[in-house]
């Protein structure tokens, strides 16, 4: 299998699941593979990579499965939309997958049509959760303080301005995982502005008893954003600890610049919150932001 197409499915498939990217066949001496789109799991698509592959561009052959919840016609458009966007992302000699999986789901996101129903039935699930959760919270304030509890501890990172995009992430320290859901809900009950946000990434480690290590992440709705935050955490060696980055969209598509921002944020606020082992030697103390 060419070199560098060998290394690259490697590394697509450490960022994101560990089949987004594989071979068609067990020969791996062919050079047509299988990419399966994170922000579209029903569809995956056929690529073909030419033996000259980087410095000779991949072609999209088609779709290889598409699945039944589908709209008729979807898979076509998503083809047509990969193609537009290789021909616009390829440079010779540079891999060229991160950008396609990055710049498609920018691309397919961009056009209503293209979106199709299934992922506005998917908004639509969440504004309904959301307004729920906010419905329930207003339900008495009495309910409101015995169900959900004291306010947590968030930490805040300053907010980051990106193209009207903003960016803020606050952490908290946890000692289980029901502790960090209930974090969350408590901030979607009582904070509005991070209710009507568009994302709020989370991600959290925690080490129980005999060296039992607990960790979990979501992306909610930015694709591959959890798991990035959560590889974050671990580099930085924190425990016992969550993290919460809210992004609210301003309305201009930021490409793979939107998780340098995230994990800058939520750096911030491990490192403001004491929770990075180096800072705490070095004596910082703790900076609280409000909710």
């Amino acid at each position: 299998m060419n070199p560098t197409l060998s290394d690259e499915i490697i590394s697509i498939n450490s960022i994101y699941a560990e089949d987004t990217l594989i071979t068609a066949s067990d020969d791996d001496t062919t050079g047509t593979c299988i990419l399966r789109l994170p922000s579209l799991p029903s569809i995956a698509l056929r690529i073909e990579f030419p033996p000259g592959y980087p410095d000779a561009p991949p072609v999209v052959l088609g779709t290889h499965t598409v699945g039944d919840d589908v709209p008729k016609g979807f898979g076509t458009r998503v083809v047509d939309a990969a193609r537009g966007v290789l021909a616009q992302a390829f440079r010779p000699g540079e891999p060229c997958v991160f950008d396609l999986l990055e710049e498609l789901g920018d691309s397919v996101n961009d056009n209503d049509n293209v979106l199709g129903e299934q992922q506005q039935q998917q908004q639509q699930e969440e504004v309904v959760q959301r307004e729920r959760g906010a419905g329930e919270a207003a339900g008495g304030a009495h309910e409101q303080a015995t169900g959900l509890g004291p306010d947590p501890p968030w930490v805040l990172s300053e907010p980051a301005v990106e193209k009207k995009s903003v960016f803020v992430a606050r952490a908290a320290p946890v000692s289980s995982t029901l502790q960090a859901k209930a974090f969350v809900q408590h901030l979607l009950a009582t904070d509005k502005k991070a209710a009507k946000a568009t994302h709020n990434i989370t991600a959290w480690r925690i080490r129980g008893a005999n060296d039992a290590v607990y960790q979990d992440c979501d992306d909610d709705g930015e694709t591959a954003a959890g798991g990035r935050l959560l590889h974050l955490m671990q580099l930085m060696d924190v425990w016992d600890v969550m993290v919460v980055v809210t992004r609210w969209y301003g309305g201009v598509h930021l490409g793979p610049d939107r998780f340098r921002i995230i994990n800058q944020t939520a750096r911030e606020a491990l490192v403001e919150g004491g929770f990075v082992r180096q800072e705490k030697e070095k004596g910082g103390g703790k900076k609280k932001g409000k909710k």
